[in-house]
């Protein structure tokens, strides 16, 4: 009766082992499946979260607003005319902003003993032309004005002075003004609408010395 007994225990042993093996195996199968499930669902977010951004991105930049400038000159007097093109879906620019840009970026080059400080070439516009002070909201440089709010169609007039040598130049306002008159005017043009992300525009217009009082319109890109 014993060894009856040890040998029914012995597979009751068994079994429960065999059972307790299957079931783990049975839970690391379902860890595995639920993981796989988890990453396929994962990649699936992310692979229609890529294509709505590509969408986006595409959808913004089929609205980037058409802003096109020309610099005119009559008896004397300069101005950047600027026209707001569309698209008529964007409706209203909430503010358009400008500033003048540099002919070149000069925030990396050295500052040598004896020479410009930060400060000087910084408050220095390295080009012909900055914004009127006596209007639109110029800055105390003249490197920017208030922002406009324009709708589609419209044109703006924003008057321009001759920009000013710094105090180490050589010849003075004289030979700036010879070295900068055909330079182009380099804008900054950002570009906001509610319900949008601003778009960042840049235009480099072409100009000539004396009376242009057609021009031609040049397209912020």
């Amino acid at each position: 009766m014993d060894m009856i007994e040890s040998s029914i225990a012995a597979v009751a042993a068994a079994f429960s082992g065999w059972a307790a093996y299957s079931a783990m195996q049975a839970a690391k199968a379902s860890d595995r499946n639920s993981q796989t499930a988890n990453r396929t669902a994962e990649l699936a977010y992310r692979t229609a979260e890529s294509v709505a951004q590509i969408e986006r991105d595409r959808w913004h930049r089929e609205l980037t607003p058409k802003i096109t400038f020309r610099v005119t000159r009559e008896r004397g007097h300069v101005e950047l005319r600027l026209r707001y093109g569309g698209p008529p879906t964007l409706g209203r620019l909430t503010a358009l902003t400008l500033r003048i840009r540099d002919d070149r970026d000069r925030s990396n080059d050295p500052l040598l003993g004896g020479g410009l400080t930060a400060d000087e070439r910084d408050s220095t516009i390295w080009g012909p032309w900055r914004f009127r002070q006596s209007a639109n909201g110029a800055d105390e440089l003249g490197r920017s004005v208030e922002p406009l709010s324009l709708m589609p169609g419209e044109e703006y007039r924003l008057g321009l002075d001759p920009t000013h040598p710094h105090r180490l130049y050589g010849g003075g306002s004289e030979q700036w003004e010879k070295d900068y008159r055909d330079r182009p005017v380099r804008l900054w043009v950002d570009c906001h609408v509610e319900g949008h992300r601003t778009w960042h525009l840049t235009a480099d217009l072409p100009q000539r010395l004396g009376d242009s009082p057609g021009g031609r319109w040049t397209p912020a890109q």
